[in-house]
């Protein structure tokens, strides 16, 4: 079921201390989520466990973004970036996240931890127009091509600034 929420202007602010920890199984459907996610979310447990993770996500970002993240768990290595969640209620709430994948004995994976953290305000004033520029790509690139037109804009930034998308994220 899609649901249709209107995103609005306000913003919660995740306080110093805050953790909002969630797990998937490996195609994203949320098999846990702690009080902290669930107080941000504004959904209520029940409505949260066996949705998709994407559930929280705000139209502001770009789907480059997730595919890079997707891309990187998926291929064992951990995640970090900013992210912009939307709650049940449309406000927002800026997170630093880190995403690792989960590993069976035999090294198979089989599910991701994120953990997201209060993000420094400074660093979601340098990434929002980054995430800005890679949506504008994204929709005039239409919808076959969006995900490479916003990753080209990412990586024309990595490619200017000499860095990798780590340190890039690290640095701000």
């Amino acid at each position: 079921m899609k649901r249709q929420i209107q995103p609005s202007a306000i913003e919660r602010m995740m306080r110093e201390g805050d953790f909002i920890v969630s797990k998937t199984n490996p195609k994203g459907i949320i098999t846990y989520g702690n009080p902290t996610f669930i107080e941000f979310s504004g959904y209520s447990e029940e409505e949260l466990l066996g949705s998709q993770h994407n559930i929280v996500r705000h139209p502001d970002m770009p789907r480059a973004a997730f595919q890079l993240a997707w891309d990187t768990i998926q291929s064992g290595k951990e995640f970090f970036g900013y992210v912009k969640n939307m709650a049940k209620d449309g406000s927002f709430y800026w997170v630093f996240t880190h995403i690792t994948p989960d590993f069976d004995p035999q090294h198979n994976i089989i599910g991701y931890t994120s953990v997201r953290r209060c993000p420094k305000r400074d660093a979601v004033s340098k990434v929002e127009p980054v995430y800005r520029q890679m949506l504008q790509a994204e929709q005039g690139a239409g919808a076959r091509d969006a995900i490479a037109a916003g990753t080209k804009v990412l990586l024309d930034l990595l490619n200017q600034t000499g860095m990798s998308y780590e340190e890039l994220v690290f640095s701000l």
